[in-house]
């Protein structure tokens, strides 16, 4: 009877344990789902000028429309495109009207147009704010020597380009180049693995119980016998 009673505390309670984490995981989900839909609603808002003052949180996905010189000097970092291969984004340095120098990320370029000679001077950019984290430990540093970077560091980028230390990834240009395809913004990137998560954690539930049944019908067998 205790062994009994045993197995079905360990069977109900590992059960509940593994369906709370799959409810966990559902919640997560609709948190995560309201976090993309607000940056989506950010993403197609009606663009602004660029205020004077910026904070990264805040700011992050601000719509941006913004007059200037595109300069040269630009930056390739490389990127892979589906069904494309791979090419590099090309950064390059913005002087706006008002006299500050951001940078704009115009968008993807193949490797073998790495070096082209590309359209610069007078444009408008629409597009929107991004400080990406795309670098960490693994990253390896950037070969200034051949302008490879492997991620884009707006830090570093902006001490390179003698920049303000600001990203603004273009959705459109007036400055037209047929070897680059611009790379908007998007909620693509953002990762959102609730719903496999919570499915996995219902899944090892049913399992959990399964076996709990397995067994108990078993030992009620074994006594039966005996």
């Amino acid at each position: 009877m205790r062994r009994t009673l045993f197995l079905l505390i360990i069977g109900l309670g590992g059960a509940a344990i593994l369906i709370s984490l799959g409810v966990w995981q559902v919640q997560r989900l609709a948190w995560k789902q309201a976090i993309i839909s607000d940056i989506e609603a950010r993403i197609v808002a009606t663009p602004v000028t660029l205020p004077e003052t910026l904070d990264p949180q805040n700011d992050a996905y601000l719509p941006v429309v913004a007059d200037g010189v595109l300069g040269d000097g630009e930056i390739h970092v490389l990127v892979s495109q589906k069904d494309v291969g791979a090419g590099y984004r090309i950064i390059a340095p913005f002087l706006l009207e008002d006299g500050r120098q951001i940078m704009v990320d115009r968008g993807f370029a193949l490797t073998t147009a790495k070096d082209t000679n590309r359209a610069t001077g007078p444009a408008q950019i629409i597009g929107n704010l991004q400080w990406p984290q795309e670098t960490d430990g693994f990253t390896p540093a950037p070969d200034l020597s051949a302008n490879i970077w492997f991620a884009r560091d707006v830090s570093a980028m902006a001490d390179t380009l003698q920049s303000l230390p600001i990203l603004l990834v273009a959705r459109s240009s007036s400055l037209q180049d047929a070897d680059i395809s611009p790379l908007p913004v998007d909620t693509a990137r953002i990762p959102n693995d609730h719903l496999q998560y919570a499915i996995t954690w219902f899944s090892l539930a049913a399992i959990w119980l399964g076996m709990s049944l397995f067994f108990l019908r078993r030992r009620g067998a074994s006594k039966a016998e005996s």
